[in-house]
């Protein structure tokens, strides 16, 4: 059975598993699902995924849903290169600062969430990108602390290898661009940002760079 991932073009949790992926070298089929036609709650892929959300990675030991469950899969099945630290307190930090953007700034910032916030409670253009900013500057302005400040962090967000931290980190900072919050005001992040996007496997997973990019 083939790895299939699941996944739109411009999901930052998509991004997230496509980094993973090309960093352990997993070939995959893509499947992309238009999420503004809906293509998401189709039959088809809720059979899949009972939320209808994406990132779904399709394995050979089944189907895995949520973008920083597939990562830890694919780190445990391809241990190479490893993206959790070998200590329990490195793996906790490194968790620690990729929940800061995969449970603080993604759940109210994702494409549902911002709808609702459109459709139900009337918000225009300016609202929805008000809100957005606000949720993403407040979790950037505590990881730029932490970042700045904590001496486990070097090149990237832990040391000097790329952990789940790091891709939650790019991820995040890609989606960012579109509502126009500004990496300068973060340098340590900006920093870190711009070293990962100089490897590529961050490349390859980038929106534009993606077959259904438009």
């Amino acid at each position: 059975m083939p790895t299939i991932l699941h996944n739109y073009f411009r999901s930052s949790t998509s991004i997230r598993v496509r980094i993973a992926l090309a960093m352990k070298g997993v070939d995959y089929e893509y499947a992309s699902y238009a999420l503004l036609k809906r293509e998401h709650k189709s039959e088809a892929f809720l059979s899949l995924n009972a939320q209808g959300l994406v990132p779904s990675l399709e394995t050979p030991d089944g189907v895995i849903s949520q973008s920083m469950a597939i990562l830890e899969y694919l780190d445990e099945v391809h241990p190479e290169p490893a993206l959790l630290p070998s200590t329990p307190m490195e793996r906790a930090r490194v968790r620690s600062l990729a929940h800061i953007v995969a449970m603080d700034i993604h759940p109210v910032n994702n494409l549902r969430i911002l709808q609702y916030v459109r459709e139900e409670l009337g918000a225009d253009d300016k609202a929805v990108k008000a809100w957005f900013q606000r949720w993403a500057n407040e979790g950037f302005a505590a990881l730029e602390t932490r970042l700045a400040s904590e001496a486990e962090t070097g090149r990237y967000c832990h040391g000097n290898s790329i952990t789940i931290a790091d891709i939650c980190l790019v991820s995040q900072a890609i989606n960012n661009r579109r509502f126009d919050v500004p990496i300068d005001a973060y340098p340590t992040i900006e920093r870190i940002v711009n070293a990962c996007l100089e490897l590529p496997v961050f490349v390859q997973g980038l929106p534009e760079n993606q077959p259904d990019a438009t």
